[in-house]
């Protein structure tokens, strides 16, 4: 199986599709437990006009399509920003095994940051997760973006 640092510019190339469209530069990949990739996504609210339309969640909707069920417990879902608390909650949803994700967020990251969803005892699945993964250039598409945007 591939490493995570390869996966991670799976993600990586996704956000930039985001950004080439003028969406927030966030992207996903969800690889099977043999390395495989189900689902690639990246952000599209905006051309979607679809406020769930975020890169993991739609990286899970393929998986799901993909697999034929909407319980992913061998999948690890690579993203290049830490997951907001909708995507977050979908990640549980789903029973994902592990996430991984890039940069975090401290206004609205849900697994280390803001809150800490993933290892919450009170829910009734816990989600492995690995941060920092390529952190510096998850972080400098998200700053190329927003810089952009204020120019």
């Amino acid at each position: 199986m591939k490493s995570d640092f390869y996966y991670m510019g799976e993600a990586l190339a996704q956000a930039r599709l985001a950004l080439a469209a003028g969406e927030v530069p966030v992207g996903a990949v969800a690889v099977g437990e043999r390395g495989e990739l189900l689902g690639r996504a990246h952000n599209r609210p905006l051309t979607l006009s679809d406020p769930t339309a975020h890169a993991e969640v739609l990286a899970l909707r393929e998986a799901a399509r993909l697999l034929g069920n909407y319980r992913l417990l061998a999948v690890s879902l690579y993203v290049t920003i830490e997951p907001c608390l909708m995507c977050t909650g979908a990640l549980l949803q789903a029973r994902v095994r592990r996430l991984v994700f890039g940069a975090p967020d401290p206004k609205a990251g849900a697994c280390v940051s803001l809150y800490r969803l993933p290892e919450d005892p009170r829910l009734n699945h816990r989600l492995e997760v690995l941060a920092g993964v390529r952190e510096a250039e998850c972080r400098e598409l998200l700053q190329e973006f927003f810089q952009a945007r204020r120019g």
